[in-house]
């Protein structure tokens, strides 16, 4: 194991990101300007739904049946894990909710890591894991605002009805249409069902146009975009420490936890190696993207600080030092 997490701190997208941090607490003058930032989100988000529509077009529905539901299925139980754990922690239902939106859905640069992890160490990996990503990415957000709203409704008075005198719920939405909208619109997750589609439909057809830029080049692209990464995280890290030892513990034990059941339904799913690590990767990631871009106008009064200072401040660095490995190693115990 400590082999493992050794080749994993010392390749360079941990490296760059560690040097990222470093400058953000130093308090270098680095910084990328926001067009480039934005540029490196979106090429990756266009990568990595190409290689996975690509790859998928190889497959039968019957060959990717299993792990779709098994993607859905984590998608719907990992919020619901969560407000429950908070809950019992005693935090309040808003920065609950947010946590769960963020822990349900998924760390799309966390996967990209995890990729080049698996193409070092050898471990080969199914090529549909890529479609997978955008399976997990909305059902997290939208299960998390539906919770909220039984919630409230269940709180709201009950209006009387005269001619029954009973007590009749007021009516509410569910859920907005304008939450919905941004779950399935949103920028991350627009871009991701487009390439993939795109992929699909075009199979191998698409490879000379696409290798060169959005395959030869992504590893690169990625150390760029995880250097940027660091300089956030570094100045998400003291937002942290504002709210307590729990808050943390919930921030490094949640990867574990959930990344675990990742894995084990990666396993079920009948998934190889390289395909159970992977879908333990994505349960155990947490969103900084797609999540808080929901939440800023669905739940404001959740506390970005909270749900964002964790996520990118906390589990994204565990992830991406010690999480991988360790997936990869509790895969190794499952799967073989």
């Amino acid at each position: 194991m400590s082999e493992i997490i050794i080749q994993n701190l010392l390749s360079p997208v941990v490296l760059f990101f560690v040097l990222g941090i470093m400058a953000s607490l130093f308090k270098s003058n680095l910084k990328f300007p926001d067009g480039l930032s934005e540029g490196l989100s979106i090429y990756l988000l266009i990568a990595i739904g190409l290689k996975g529509g690509i790859e998928l077009s190889h497959y039968s529905i019957e060959s990717v049946i299993g792990p779709i539901f098994g993607a859905l299925f984590l998608g719907v139980i990992i919020p619901l894990m969560t407000l429950i754990i908070l809950r019992l922690m005693k935090m309040d239902l808003k920065n609950s909710i947010g946590l769960a939106a963020t822990y349900g859905s998924i760390s799309i640069v966390t996967y990209g890591a995890a990729i080049t992890f698996l193409e070092k160490s050898g471990t080969t990996y199914e090529g549909f894991m890529n479609a997978l990503v955008v399976l997990m990415e909305s059902p997290a957000i939208l299960v998390s605002l539906l919770l909220l709203n039984i919630i409230e409704k269940n709180r709201n008075v009950s209006e009387i009805s005269y001619q029954s005198m009973k007590f009749i719920p007021a009516p509410a939405k569910l859920i907005d249409k304008e939450v919905i909208k941004e779950s399935i619109f949103g920028k991350s997750i627009l871009l991701l069902l487009g390439s993939l589609f795109i992929g699909l439909v075009l199979g191998e057809r698409a490879v000379p146009t696409v290798k060169p830029l959005f395959i030869d080049l992504y590893n690169s692209v990625l150390i760029l975009f995880l250097l940027n990464m660091g300089l956030i995280a570094g100045k998400r890290l003291p937002e942290v420490k504002k709210h307590g030892f729990k808050l943390l513990l919930f921030g490094l034990g949640a990867p574990l936890l959930f990344g675990s059941l990742g894995v084990f339904v990666g396993s079920l799913a009948h998934l190889s190696l390289g395909g159970s690590t992977l879908m333990g990767v994505l349960a155990g990631s947490a969103s900084y993207i797609a999540a808080p871009a929901a939440l800023k106008t669905s739940v404001p009064e959740a506390n970005p600080s909270i749900y964002l200072g964790l996520s990118l401040g906390v589990t994204f660095p565990f992830n991406l030092v010690i999480g991988i490995p360790v997936y990869y190693e509790i895969a190794q115990w499952i799967v073989f």
